[in-house]
């Protein structure tokens, strides 16, 4: 296989969605305990990376192997869908999906031995949304719970593991730090959790055509249409509510500066929901909120 076809077929560019939450949950480990264990987050970066990318692999080639092969959806079979287009078979598509979820698997159990068993548990977890999200009987990117699990687990979940990682030695696991942590996270949950939400808006007609009855499904576009618009909203809030709780920097709070050019694309994106024009709005705006978030709270971090 070509370098370019698998970087195609492991959806490459969509790997800074789990990168931006990393680095918040490290800063935020850094800010409310002073700490870090560089080696172990070296490590759990390359291992989440692996698996978002066997998570993609495995949503690229499920999708190709249960669409219905009906003159329908040949478009999508042979044009569309990376695999169809590239004419990957389905062994190695296989083997590259368990090949990278493999070395995963390998190095977070590693992790396991050195930082204890609450990470198996959130490994665990996030390993069975990464496979049942487009594998299973009734894969979940095929339910109305697509754009939760999505920004939960990647916006949520890697940001408490490296929160986690960080911290496994002096800080204990509780309800109240775990709170904090899924508020502070709040800002990222929501704007990954967008992204899948514009592609199903985008894909809606395409979706209900290959049987799949997303949110979309049940509530319709002009509802979901105003949740993606508000999900942004609920995102700033969780970023101020969270300074105000005292475990983000006062600095973070300039992230709010976002909000013109991020209001600015979701009007463009209301108007028009077309994947090969709009879509990127959503990648484009969840890159900018985090970016900025990153970049107002390392000023925190330095003039705290």
């Amino acid at each position: 296989m070509k370098p370019k076809v698998f970087l195609e077929f492991v959806e490459i560019k969509s790997l800074i969605a789990s990168v931006l939450p990393f680095v918040l949950g490290s800063m935020y480990a850094y800010y409310n305990y002073h700490q870090l264990h560089l080696g172990y987050l070296l490590l759990f970066f390359i291992a989440s990376s692996l698996f978002h990318m066997a998570t993609n692999a495995n949503d690229n080639y499920q999708d190709f192997l249960h669409a219905p092969r009906n003159d329908d959806n040949q478009e999508f079979l042979q044009e569309t869908n990376v695999v169809g287009v590239n004419q990957i078979s389905i062994g190695q598509a296989r083997t590259i999906t368990f090949g990278l979820a493999g070395i995963s698997l390998i190095i977070g159990l590693w992790l396991v031995t050195q930082t204890g068993l609450p990470l198996l548990w959130m490994g665990l977890y996030s390993y069975a949304v990464g496979y049942f999200y487009a594998g299973g009987p009734k894969p979940i990117s095929q339910g109305p719970f697509g754009e939760f699990f999505s920004g939960f687990t990647m916006g949520f979940m890697i940001f408490w593991i490296a929160v986690f990682i960080n911290t496994y030695d002096t800080a204990a696991i509780t309800w109240q730090s775990t709170l904090a942590v899924l508020i502070a996270s709040g800002l990222a949950i929501f704007a990954i959790s967008n992204i899948m939400l514009a592609n199903n808006i985008c894909d809606m007609d395409e979706d209900i055509a290959l049987g799949r009855h997303t949110i979309l499904y049940y509530l319709g576009k002009p509802v979901m249409l105003q949740v993606f618009a508000w999900s942004y909203v609920a995102g700033y809030a969780c970023l101020v509510i969270a300074v105000l709780m005292g475990v983000l920097p006062k600095f973070s709070l300039l992230t709010l500066l976002s909000i013109i050019p991020v209001w600015k694309n979701t009007r463009v994106f209301l108007h028009k929901q077309v994947k090969r024009e709009t879509f990127k709005i959503s990648i484009k705006n969840a890159t900018l909120i985090c970016l900025s978030f990153i970049v107002f709270m390392s000023l925190g971090l330095i003039f705290n």
